[in-house]
C-alpha cells in the first residue's frame, strides 16, 4: 500500500522538523528543565494527542479533496518545499536562541501540563503545514486507499516525533548544561539540522510531477 521510499521520505522530513527549534520543543524543554522530567513527559502526552487530532482531521478531509482534485498534489508539493526552505533558513540564521536555555517557569498541575502540551501542538504552524502541505505529497493515488496511506504515513511521523521528543525530555537537563558550557556545539547542531531541511526542500521541489513516493 505504501512504498518504502515514501515512508523513508516522511521519516526524514519528520526527523528534520522535530530536531529544529519550534514551539513544541521549546515548551517540552522548558517544562523538563524547570519542573522535572515527569512534567515533561506529561506535557509530551498532550503534544502526542495534538498529533492524533491533526492526523485524523487532516486525512479525513484530504482523502476527499485529493480524490476530487488530484492536481492539488503539485501545489502542495511546491508549498511544502517553500516551507522547508524557510524553516532551514530560520534554523541556521544568526542570532537564534537556544531552546535549551534554562528558564524559570511556574509549576503546573498534570492536567494543565497535558492541556498546554495539547494546545501548543494544535496551534503550532509547523505541524499544521506538515499535515496539510508536506505529508500529502508522499501519497500515491495509484497505490489505492488515500485515507489509509495518509494514516500510515502520519503514524510514522508521530512515532518519530514522540520518540525524539521523549529523548529530548529525558536528556534536557544534561544537554542544557552541556551546551551552556560549549556554545560552539549548539551552532554545529543548528547548521546540521538546517542543512538537512534544505536538502529535503530541494528534493521535494525538484522531485518532478510524478509520484511523491519516487522522491
Amino acid at each position: 500500500m505504501v512504498e518504502k521510499t515514501a515512508l523513508l521520505g516522511v521519516v526524514s522530513v519528520a526527523l528534520g522538523m522535530v530536531l529544529s527549534p519550534g514551539p513544541n520543543m521549546m515548551y517540552l524543554v522548558s517544562r523538563s528543565i524547570g519542573q522535572g522530567r515527569r512534567a515533561g513527559i506529561i506535557s509530551l502526552g498532550g503534544v502526542a494527542a495534538g498529533f492524533l487530532v491533526y492526523l485524523l482531521g487532516a486525512n479525513l478531509g484530504l482523502a476527499l479533496l485529493f480524490a476530487a482534485v488530484p492536481q492539488m498534489l503539485t501545489a502542495i508539493r511546491i508549498a511544502g518545499a517553500l516551507y522547508l526552505f524557510w524553516l532551514a533558513w530560520k534554523t541556521v540564521k544568526p542570532g537564534g536562541i537556544s531552546v535549551f536555555a534554562v528558564q524559570d517557569v511556574p509549576h503546573d498541575s498534570p492536567r494543565r501540563l497535558f492541556g498546554m502540551g495539547l494546545m501548543t501542538n494544535l496551534l503550532n504552524p509547523k505541524i499544521a503545514i506538515l499535515y496539510v502541505s508536506i505529508i500529502p505529497q508522499f501519497i500515491d493515488l495509484e497505490k489505492g486507499d488515500v485515507l489509509l496511506q495518509g494514516i500510515i504515513l502520519g503514524g510514522f511521523q508521530i512515532l518519530v516525533a514522540v520518540s525524539v521528543n521523549l529523548s529530548i525530555v529525558l536528556a534536557a537537563g544534561t544537554v542544557a548544561g552541556f551546551l551552556e558550557r560549549r556554545p560552539s556545539w549548539l551552532r554545529i547542531q543548528r547548521i546540521t539540522m538546517g542543512s538537512l531541511l534544505g536538502v529535503l526542500a530541494v528534493m521535494l521541489a525538484f522531485g518532478g510531477s510524478g509520484s511523491p513516493a519516487q522522491l
